[in-house]
């Protein structure tokens, strides 16, 4: 079974390292970077090479429009 525990108070750490040296538990740390803002970042990063032209999004947002105008209207 694997946990996430938020240590809250310090005494409870030493109790917890205690039980990890009697091999009672086994005690790993996770990085402190969520998966999420990894992704995000990796996109950004992506995005950033080369980042669309202020005419690139308003002729996309046209073409959205266009179609669902059409969609309405049928």
């Amino acid at each position: 079974m694997t946990y996430k525990i938020d240590i809250l108070n310090p005494k409870a750490g030493k109790l917890l390292k205690d039980l990890a040296e009697m091999n009672l538990i086994s005690i790993t740390e996770m990085s402190s970077s969520d998966p999420f803002l990894k992704v995000v970042n990796r996109i950004r990063k992506k995005s950033s090479l080369k980042p669309p032209s202020l005419e690139e999004i308003t002729k996309e947002v046209e073409a959205v429009r266009t179609k669902r105008y059409a969609k309405s209207k049928a």
